[in-house]
């Protein structure tokens, strides 16, 4: 009979989680042990017993079987929360390809050593009349720092010890000397630092209108009846989709379990966690990226001890380890953040359906432009859909316009502002309503080029050209490179050498210049480097500080400002021209958001696309907000072509600084999949360079490998990792396995 093994890891708030000990199954567990199980095993010399976790089960030993120890026993009720993680954790390595170790450290939120944060707090030992004799003595001898204390103390007998120091101008030695002399005593509690601050604290609750309400209780009528497919609410922008969450949020909460809500972007937070405070109140937090080490390791222990309701947050938030999970919701289910771009390159939609598998929980997704995956499911009954066609209150959809670049430029105007644009943003101005205006592009982007011998300037470490910024240089946006610009071109000598410039700065600039006297904001990753500098542009954008904001996709991802009545897409079809079969997608997805962030409030909205392909039929569908019609034509083309979810994609992508090396590698592995394929069943694609072929000196190459049945890929994918890991050729070369990304 074969023999089984395990391997445990044994302490999980260690953040040296790369290490596990390999273990026998006795003869009574064989069959009975998967990952995620806690289990008692001997461990060190004495063999005392402790606590471990099961991450992996197999038939090979990695060491000698005859010194291998035992696992003793199974833990009873060992269902865990740590269990259920690390369950997850087993899944995604999987799914993914991945070693379990990373994804281990994707889901487990690993303690640092952090000093717990403490509040000090100062306290009179003294009666009133015993206080009143110290003050007088501290004044005959003109002890000052003593006086102040004494006197702030006989109003409060307590005060923080921070404020005696910033407000009472007291030295610490002036306090201990006054703590020795019994005057006063010192205590200390530990606190929790909480990213939640300034919220507004009254409680609201909106009434839900009739056809919100219909979903809701449609929802809710099918988790009673055990339904617990993942729910698909598809409400077109602007139709109250936040205010179902938090009704379903509400019943979760009331039967005493927790929720998890994903945001896409850090800049959703702000307005997400005012409008969850002002219903919910003080049992909800955030975890976001911009946390600090401490910030972020009190929230997850807030949640493991059950002192939260809610957790918002963007992909990483999935984890957050609430011991009673009752409810995921995943708002603006297509956006692209969703995706892992490290290993394991998990996507949280999917993996939130696993969570919610393990934790017998339902989850709710949501989008006014579903991706086409969920939709697909959707239509085939995997998922349950619901939706809101109409605005809240009936409020009228924007009336969305496009303008054919090429004819503005047959006219002569050469601005990035077609003549339409700048009529409606003049008129604007006038009635004191405020404006959006999108690019697709960041900074003072644009290729720098010679307009005699058509040289780019290029990084000499990526296949990429170089980016034109403000201050005199030129950037690589891949791996940071810098250099001056040149005054003529390196190859032909050309003074005629300049950029191609479409960036936030610059149309900054444009609309400066254009309406000087408009206020504006901009908003792309140059100006939201600071830790709160999403929540101060959207602060005084919200509070009407400003006319017009400019900025990049995190503009219009899920805002809501009632007085912008006009959005601007400047440069629509961007995004249609890079190398992505969901291009078409991310373009009508993109559009559809912009032009919905318009006629929000009381007044209805405009919205203008600037495109030179205005017949595309992402543009045409985003222009009549006709989800459907996009949904039919997209489709279409990827049942022909074999792209998902009409099909399963295994993209094996691999680098390496040796590009001899690297080809060699991924012809090996195009031959192994060949082998590994006997029946055919497998259409495999390349190796081919990847669209950007090298970065920051390493060359890339892909190869793509379609199937219907997402089994098979899987077991070929399974069957490539071992042969990538038992060859030794592949250690210099960095394998990255991604499905349907």
């Amino acid at each position: 009979m074969t023999k089984t093994y395990v391997d445990i890891i044994v302490d999980i708030t260690s953040e040296k989680l790369d290490r596990s000990f390999q273990y026998l199954v006795p003869e009574h567990l064989e069959g009975k042990l998967q990952p995620g199980m806690q289990v008692q095993v001997p461990f060190g010399n004495g063999g005392r017993t402790i606590k471990g976790y099961v991450i992996r089960v197999t038939d090979q030993p990695s060491f000698d079987v005859s010194r291998m120890k035992e696992i003793r026993e199974v833990e009873t009720g060992s269902n865990s929360i740590e269990s259920r993680l690390i369950a997850l954790a087993a899944w995604i390595r999987e799914q993914y390809g991945a070693t379990m170790i990373q994804a281990l450290k994707t889901v487990l939120p690993v303690k640092q050593k952090m000093k717990q944060k403490e509040e000090r707090w100062i306290q009179l030992l003294l009666t009133k009349d015993e206080a009143n004799e110290q003050l007088e003595l501290c004044r005959r001898k003109h002890y000052v720092a003593r006086q102040r204390l004494l006197e702030a103390l006989l109003e409060n007998n307590t005060i923080s010890y921070s404020l005696a120091l910033d407000k009472l101008h007291l030295t610490a030695s002036v306090i201990k000397t006054m703590e020795s002399a019994g005057t006063v005593c010192i205590q200390t509690k530990e606190v929790y630092r909480n990213p939640v601050q300034n919220t507004e604290q009254e409680q609201t609750k909106q009434p839900l209108s009739p056809p919100q309400r219909e979903v809701a209780d449609g929802i809710l009528k099918g988790w009673r009846e055990q339904d617990l497919r993942p729910v698909l609410i598809h409400g077109v922008t602007g139709s109250g989709k936040t205010q179902v969450y938090m009704e379903l949020m509400e019943e979760v909460i009331r039967q005493g379990k927790q929720v998890i809500l994903l945001i896409p972007e850090i800049a959703l937070t702000y307005q997400t966690v005012q409008r969850f405070y002002r219903r919910f109140g003080a049992g909800i937090s955030v975890l976001h990226s911009r946390l600090s080490p401490g910030e972020r390791s009190d929230q997850f222990e807030r949640a493991k001890k059950g002192e939260l309701q809610v957790m918002i947050g963007p992909r990483s938030a999935l984890f957050t380890p609430f011991p009673n999970l009752g409810l995921i919701v995943i708002d603006e289910e297509h956006e692209t953040s969703y995706q892992s771009e490290t290993v394991p390159c998990y996507h949280a939609r999917e993996t939130a359906i696993e969570r919610g598998n393990l934790e017998h929980c339902p989850v709710v997704l949501g989008s006014a432009t579903p991706s086409v995956d969920a939709y697909y499911q959707a239509q085939n009954g995997t998922y349950r859909l619901f939706e809101l066609n109409n605005r809240y209150e009936n409020r009228q959809m924007p009336e969305v316009y496009s303008v054919d670049l090429r004819e503005e430029l047959k006219q002569g105007n050469r601005s990035i502002l077609s003549g339409i644009l700048q009529e409606k943003i003049e008129d604007r101005l006038k009635k004191k309503e405020q404006i959006m205006l999108f690019l697709n592009r960041r900074g003072y982007a644009g290729f720098f080029s010679c307009r005699s011998c058509g040289t780019v300037m290029k990084c000499p470490h990526c296949d990429v050209s170089l980016s034109q910024h403000r201050n005199g240089k030129l950037v690589c946006h891949y791996c940071g490179y810098e250099t001056r610009q040149p005054q003529q071109c390196p190859v032909c000598g050309s003074p005629y050498i300049g950029g191609f410039r479409a960036g936030t700065q610059q149309i900054e600039e444009i609309v400066k210049k254009r309406f000087s006297q408009a206020r504006v904001l901009r908003m792309d990753l140059d100006t939201t480097r600071k830790k709160e500098g999403h929540t101060n542009i959207l602060a005084a954008f919200a509070n009407q500080e400003a006319d017009i904001l400019i900025g990049t996709q995190m503009i219009v991802k899920g805002h809501d400002f009632p007085k912008v009545t006009l959005v601007g897409v400047l440069a629509a079809d961007l995004s249609l021209n890079i190398s992505d079969y969901r291009a078409s997608e991310r373009t009508f997805q993109l559009l559809t958001q912009a032009a919905g962030r318009a006629g929000r409030g009381e007044k209805p909205g405009e919205a203008i696309i600037q495109t030179y392909q205005p017949e595309h039929y992402s543009i045409q569908a985003a222009m009549h907000q006709d989800y459907r019609a996009f949904y039919e034509e997209e489709i279409g083309y990827r049942k022909l072509l074999g792209y998902p979810p009409a099909s399963n994609l295994l993209a094996i992508h691999g680098s390496c600084g040796n590009e001899e090396l690297l080809e060699t590698g991924m012809q090996y592995i195009r031959k192994f999949l060949n082998r590994v394929d006997s029946h055919g069943q497998l259409q495999i694609i390349g190796p081919a360079d990847e669209t950007v072929s090298k970065i920051a000196d390493m060359y890339r190459k892909v190869i793509y490998v379609k199937q219907e049945d997402h089994q098979l890929l899987l077991r070929a994918k399974g069957r490539l990792e071992q042969y990538i890991e038992v060859n030794s050729g592949f250690r210099e070369i960095r394998i990255q396995l991604d499905f349907n990304h």
